[in-house]
């Protein structure tokens, strides 16, 4: 019986169930097609990461005596197409079976749903064995519940799984998140790690995939490609990030400077999201860190809640919501994004720098995408689906089960607080208490009008003015249109007229 086992770009766990065994009837297929490629326009590094990342797992697979078909971007018998492909396959092999790992993207699991039921052979999907929760556990959580909170589910699998607990039932500490710790800006001390990782050259990747006809846009950083492409590779840089640089994650988490692009965030999530590295291990590794008296309680406990809680409750959003979740628009904002969004070209200090390492590295932290691009993109009135396209491309470990939630949800809001309780937006102070951007800026973060006032400002106060009867009874925004409420007339014309200037030329900020 010849066995056809496809694995995504996105399931490259060289430790999963299906290779303890050498079977020489099962065929492992992995895949460079243009169907991948081209659904969203993709990052250059995203790109080659994900290839080079199948090209070391089948490699490895073969080294183990596995069979493998690898079909490469320029491979005369690749059709671009998935299912295409896998009937090729089928017919090549004489295949009686065709098995598949559940796809983390719904458009996936459609398509690979709608293939296997039109074959006349057995067909199966299996577990990619790595998440924490199976897809329904979230929605089953929350049931009963009027809103979904990422809190309350937090500390069910704190508990479930036994995660930094004093008991079956207690967090250590008494306390179960100490976010308010995790929020000091960073004047430059202790200085950013250095980058221990791993540098490939991937120039003739990098021409094959530009030969084949691919568009992408960023820097491709082909010669000096430093993201992990397998399990090794992910392990020892987890280990660094332990050891050397968790030590500060705590503190800094939140920060942002014109002086460092990486500080101390561990740069795992391609690894993790890929399926090199297991969330269990990551989690297992920051406890422990702990437990040997290597990291504060706080450290500990807010980086373990990214994974175990945010990643995973991100996914149960996901999965509790599709189709149509990337169909929200709240508040019908339909401007399109603007020019310097791909060139990183604007006189805004923080977006500059912040879409400008997005583009050369292919990565920003969670604040930097949350509130300063998300925050930007909210109060100007941008369109979520473009934005969501646009963050699905631009950073290499944005897959979409994790990517929409965070762009729709989080940080634009157009589900109507589904995920968030509030709109995450601010003014210049924000940005300037947590960052160095506002220094030296073309704009000044105190004014409100005029050529120079920081955009952030008066786009802040017309977008709550715009909104009051979608969000004036948010329990979370009293404090704002109380405010609001203060201003006098001439005040709020100001900021009015203002924003309309700012709306009216996007491309010139």
């Amino acid at each position: 019986m010849k066995t056809i086992r496809l694995i995504l770009g996105d399931q490259l766990n060289p430790e999963h169930s299906w290779f303890t065994e050498v079977n020489p009837d099962t065929i492992y297929t992995l895949m460079e097609i243009r169907q991948e490629t081209d659904y969203v326009l993709h990052h250059a590094q995203k790109i080659i990461g994900i290839f080079a990342g199948m090209r070391h797992l089948a490699q490895t697979l073969l080294a183990r005596g596995h069979r493998v078909h690898y079909f490469e971007i320029d491979s005369k018998d690749n059709s671009h197409v998935l299912t295409k492909n896998l009937d090729f396959l089928i017919d090549r092999y004489e295949a009686t079976r065709f098995d598949y790992q559940e796809p983390d993207e719904y458009r996936l699991d459609q398509q690979l749903k709608e293939f296997s039921s039109t074959l006349k052979i057995q067909s199966a999907m299996v577990s990619s064995e790595h998440f924490y929760t199976v897809r329904e556990e979230c929605e089953k959580i929350f049931t009963d519940q009027k809103q979904w909170l990422m809190e309350r589910f937090y500390r069910l699998m704190r508990t479930k799984h036994q995660i930094l607990m004093q008991d079956a039932k207690k967090p250590l500490g008494d306390q179960w998140n100490f976010d308010q710790e995790n929020r000091k800006p960073w004047a430059g001390n202790p200085a950013e790690p250095a980058d221990t990782r791993v540098t490939h050259d991937h120039r003739l990747l990098w021409d094959k995939i530009v030969h084949a006809g691919v568009k992408s846009f960023g820097d491709p950083c082909a010669t000096q490609f430093r993201w992990p492409l397998n399990r090794q590779e992910a392990l020892e840089h987890l280990d660094v990030f332990i050891q050397n640089i968790l030590p500060e994650f705590g503190n800094f988490q939140d920060a942002m400077s014109t002086k460092g692009w990486r500080l101390f965030h561990s740069l795992i999530s391609f690894a993790l999201n890929t399926k090199m590295l297991t969330p269990r291990e990551v989690v297992t590794q920051a406890e422990q860190a702990y437990l040997r008296d290597e990291v504060t309680l706080a450290t500990a406990e807010g980086f373990i809640r990214q994974i175990i809680g945010w990643r995973e409750y991100i996914r149960g959003m996901y999965w509790a919501h599709m189709p149509g979740y990337d169909d929200h628009n709240f508040f019908e904002h339909n401007r399109p994004l603007p020019e310097w969004f791909w060139t990183g070209q604007t006189k805004m200090n923080c977006m500059s720098h912040a879409i400008g390492q997005s583009l050369e590295h292919a990565y920003a932290h969670h604040i930097q995408r949350l509130m300063i691009i998300g925050n930007f993109s909210l109060l100007a009135g941008l369109d979520p689906q473009a934005l969501h396209r646009w963050y699905l491309g631009i950073y290499i470990d944005a897959f979409e089960w994790v990517e929409l939630p965070n762009t729709v949800g989080m940080s634009q809001y157009a589900d109507g607080g589904l995920l968030a309780t509030k709109p995450y937006v601010s003014s210049a102070a924000y940005i300037d208490r947590m960052s160095d951007y506002c220094k030296g800026c073309h704009y000044n973060k105190k004014l409100r009008e005029g050529d120079k006032a920081c955009p952030f400002n008066a786009l802040y106060w017309d977008f709550f003015d715009r909104n009051r009867e979608k969000l004036s009874k948010n329990f979370r925004l009293g404090m704002v249109y109380r405010n609001l409420q203060k201003m006098d007339d001439a005040a709020q014309l100001s900021f009015r007229k203002q924003a309309v200037k700012i709306h009216s030329d996007l491309d010139s900020l």
